[in-house]
């Protein structure tokens, strides 16, 4: 076990997720670290198929001064799920501390590059509870718009993505 990262995982209006997780690459403004999925109430299924649930492991990339993060998705076995990636508002880093701020709106990419955006009634919801205004909901919808346009023209995500591994 390396050292690890502390993360500070925001959701408005006020949750949020506390973890510490053991690093894998410190590269100064993106930090790769590994964790497992645990406490989710339910399986998460894209387009009819399972590909989260409690014990999967993911590699994460949390980029500095990014609005968005990336998680690469593990089966108990090792297999490769795809890519998770969450819609930030921020991601900050303070020493051994990153904290980043959800803005709801998720992508789950397949190994076959099949992408698919998440969580828009959430948002939705978000914006209709004066949780977030108008101009959040639309900074978060222009955010996943330029990912999903970079993805289908090969621009992402980064290549680091594929640098690291389980094995790493």
């Amino acid at each position: 076990m390396g050292r690890g990262i502390h993360l500070l995982y925001r959701r408005l209006p006020n949750r949020l997720l506390e973890r510490e997780d053991e690093i894998v690459a410190d590269l100064g403004n993106i930090i790769v670290a590994k964790a497992k999925f645990e406490g989710m109430l339910a399986p998460l299924k894209v387009n009819g198929v399972e590909v989260i649930r409690n014990g999967y492991v993911m590699v994460y990339f949390a980029f500095i001064g990014e609005n968005y993060d990336i998680l690469k998705v593990y089966d108990e076995n090792g297999e490769f799920k795809g890519l998770y990636i969450d819609v930030l508002a921020y991601t900050k880093r303070e020493g051994n501390t990153i904290e980043m701020l959800d803005l709801f709106l998720d992508i789950f990419v397949f190994p076959n590059g099949e992408a698919f955006l998440l969580d828009e009634d959430e948002l939705e919801m978000a914006l209709n509870y004066g949780v977030i205004d108008k101009g959040t909901l639309d900074f978060a919808y222009s955010v996943a718009r330029e990912i999903l346009e970079r993805l289908k023209r090969g621009e992402f995500p980064p290549k680091i993505v594929w640098e690291y591994g389980l094995e790493d």
